[in-house]
């Protein structure tokens, strides 16, 4: 299995038109493609930095050429959770005429969109991104390679892999960049890299405050860390 992450810009994409005129962003909650209809049944979230932000984002995604049903299921503030059908675009074409499936949530944001799709064959992969640059701009932001054994051992551990992701997910914005710059500089090393002075100059904080923010991340990633080793396969 081929597995690639695609920065996208496709022109004929109603979210992607929208992110580029609006600062709104999509994420996909659900989707599922119609192969009869040729259209993708979609449950989004789309974010805006407040609520006018986002009716004007709306407003335009609704109104686009290319969206065939636009329905709104919860809004609060900046957000809101829709389900929408548009029609196949080009890339969409592409990707399922060379064999290609969605192998994990899709993201836009600021007129581009980021793709994570998967191939039988690097052969397939091949064609797939020579069809595309036909009509399309992309990126290949990268490109793995499973093996048999190692997509099988991937699914039995997701759940050991999604408490690592919520633990990171649990960090503040402090402790999420105490805990990088200590690891950047050394200060997990042995021996040490940079002491607590040298993390608080950084920071522009006393000892005792990145004390406890180090200490802080350590103790809920290491949580999540315990947790995954009791639930691996």
């Amino acid at each position: 299995m081929i597995d690639l992450t695609l920065d996208m810009e496709q022109y004929d994409c109603p979210f992607i038109d929208t992110s580029d005129d609006h600062d709104v962003s999509f994420t996909a909650v659900q989707w599922e493609f119609d192969s009869q209809r040729r259209e993708l049944e979609t449950r989004m979230m789309i974010e805006g930095d407040d609520r006018s932000t986002l009716e004007s984002g709306l407003s335009s995604l609704q109104t686009h050429d290319n969206m065939q049903e636009c329905s709104l299921f919860k809004k609060h503030e900046g957000t809101a959770l829709l389900r929408t059908v548009i029609g196949e675009t080009n890339a969409m074409r592409v990707i399922r005429d060379n064999g290609g499936y969605i192998t994990g949530p899709f993201h836009i944001e600021a007129g581009s969109e980021r793709w994570e799709v998967g191939f039988d064959t690097h052969e397939r992969a091949d064609d797939a991104l020579s069809d595309l640059e036909r009509n399309n701009e992309f990126d290949v932001l990268s490109e793995d390679a499973f093996e048999l054994s190692e997509l099988y051992d991937l699914l039995q551990n997701a759940d050991a892999a999604n408490n690592l992701i919520e633990g990171c997910r649990s960090l503040s914005d402090v402790e999420r960049q105490t805990l990088a710059v200590a690891a950047e500089k050394g200060y997990f090393d042995q021996p040490r890299g940079a002491t607590l002075q040298m993390l608080a100059n950084e920071f522009d904080v006393s000892d005792t405050a990145v004390s406890k923010n180090v200490r802080r991340a350590e103790r809920k990633i290491l949580r999540r860390v315990v947790d995954a080793l009791e639930e691996l396969e």
